[in-house]
């Protein structure tokens, strides 16, 4: 299982990338792996501010339909328009191709409650 070092994660087994008070969003190759073949992505909250733990999308694969969570309190500023034709690069490239959204992360100090690639590493090994 792949987890990158520069990333933050949530327990919801979402990830982050932070640069300045900018992120990018999408759910760990754990998460993927568990949803099987994503075939749909559908994300409605660009231009809204979305607080910390609440639903800014869904991803639907081929067995279920599951809401993802925002990581911290952020403006949804762009939708990965590439998922509408592709999907399944949530599958291929969890952390590159098939990131979900750009944030405005509205503290970054708030960065610091996720996880560590370390400690998410121990939850999905539990």
């Amino acid at each position: 299982m792949n987890i990158p070092g520069n990333l933050f994660y949530t327990n919801d087994h979402e990830w982050v990338r932070v640069e300045g008070n900018t992120g990018w969003v999408g759910v760990t190759d754990f998460a993927q792996h568990q949803l099987g073949d994503i075939v749909f992505v559908d994300v409605d909250t660009v231009g809204e501010t979305i607080a910390e733990g609440e639903t800014f999308g869904t991803i639907e694969a081929v067995k279920t339909v599951s809401d993802m969570f925002m990581p911290v309190e952020s403006e949804v500023v762009e939708f990965n328009e590439a998922l509408n034709d592709e999907p399944e690069l949530i599958n291929k490239d969890p952390y590159g191709a098939g990131w979900i959204v750009k944030i405005a992360i509205a503290d970054t100090s708030k960065i610091s409650a996720l996880l560590t690639p370390e400690q998410y590493k121990a939850l999905v090994e539990a």
